[in-house]
């Protein structure tokens, strides 16, 4: 009788580039860019996820284009509890004109980095947003268990989570995290380092899509068999007028260079500071690279020769940290040591 009161819980990949939405019950049930569009005169939201994104660079000066996260964590509280009420919103079911009373039960991904003062603004955030009780979970716990991984038993799991703000690199056993590096350091610096490169070279700007559009077509972090170009355009730097320039998968490669080598620090750091028996355990099962950046092409390869380690590649990268989260909410009392409740 009283079941449609309470909301449907739910878990929340909140990433910096893009949240994901998990019900429980149902899976996951959306996945949006994390960008909210504000209209500055009336301090309302315009648009949220997808139709927010198509915005960025093309709104007139009343409006606002914005990513609240940056580096995984929240850089405007209002925007982002905004975001959040409108994802847990959408996903909550309407019974004519009946919408729960009670708010639902929400689980929330974040860096395994955060500072005490970020993780109160995720929760705090996340009540204002409607949840009854908010509860957190560090994003490469969820991944490991997103991928499958056999975390709460006693033997050693490596994950490498490569998201838009941060990589999230954990060795984990007995359902906790036993070493772990969290650097800021991820998807976005990647497609930064594109777009000065062509500044730097062809005198060429480029908008933010255009750069991630590159990275995914042309990226690598080794070698291809086959080198790749692509035509694009920007605005000349000199003449101020539009300019058509070639790129190829080489100078992509180039220009990366320097964010792949800190995330691949980051895995080797990981690994030197893993006790003995469980680095024995990863070498025989190897590491699971989750997240986007886990797409760039030929990483695994990268790592596998850097660290003479086997790397797999998740079934599927992108959900893991949802899929994961949203399982510790199904099977809470199994995975109850990695929630932190507000």
């Amino acid at each position: 009788m009283f079941g449609g009161l309470f909301g449907r819980d739910v878990a929340i990949d909140l990433g910096t580039a893009n949240t994901l939405v998990f019900v429980k019950g149902h899976g996951i049930v959306l996945s949006e860019p994390s960008v909210v569009a504000i209209d500055n005169k009336t301090d309302k939201v315009v648009a949220v996820g997808s139709a927010a994104k198509s915005m960025i660079g093309r709104t007139p000066g009343n409006i606002v284009a914005m990513r609240p996260l940056k580096d995984g964590v929240i850089a405007d509280f209002e925007v982002t509890e905004k975001m959040l009420s409108y994802f847990i919103r959408k996903v909550q079911p309407r019974r004519g004109i009946f919408r729960s009373i009670i708010g639902p039960r929400v689980v929330v991904c974040v860096p395994s980095g955060v500072t005490g003062v970020e993780l109160r603004a995720v929760k705090e955030a996340t009540e204002s947003a409607g949840a009854r009780q908010a509860f957190t979970i560090e994003e490469p716990l969820a991944a490991a268990i997103g991928a499958g991984l056999p975390v709460n038993e006693a033997q050693g799991s490596m994950i490498v989570d490569i998201g838009g703000g941060t990589s999230e690199v954990a060795v984990i056993s007995l359902g906790g995290i036993v070493t772990k590096s969290s650097i800021r350091i991820a998807g976005d610096d990647v497609d930064d380092a594109i777009t000065t490169y062509i500044q730097k070279e062809y005198k060429l700007a480029i908008g933010t899509q255009t750069a991630e559009q590159l990275k995914i077509e042309l990226g690598s972090a080794f070698r291809l068999e086959e080198e790749e170009s692509a035509e694009i355009r920007g605005r000349d730097l000199v003449t101020g007028l539009p300019k058509t320039v070639v790129i190829t998968s080489e100078e992509i490669r180039e220009a990366i260079s320097v964010p792949v080598e800190a995330i691949i620090a980051a895995v080797r750091d990981t690994l030197d500071r893993t006790p003995p028996e469980l680095a024995s355990d990863i070498m025989d099962r190897g590491m699971i690279l989750a997240g986007g950046g886990a797409l760039l092409q030929h990483l695994d390869e990268r790592l596998r020769r850097e660290t003479m380690i086997p790397v797999h590649v998740a079934e599927d990268p992108l959900m893991c940290v949802a899929l994961g989260s949203g399982r510790s909410l199904e099977e809470i009392d199994s995975f109850r040591n990695a929630l932190s409740a507000s």
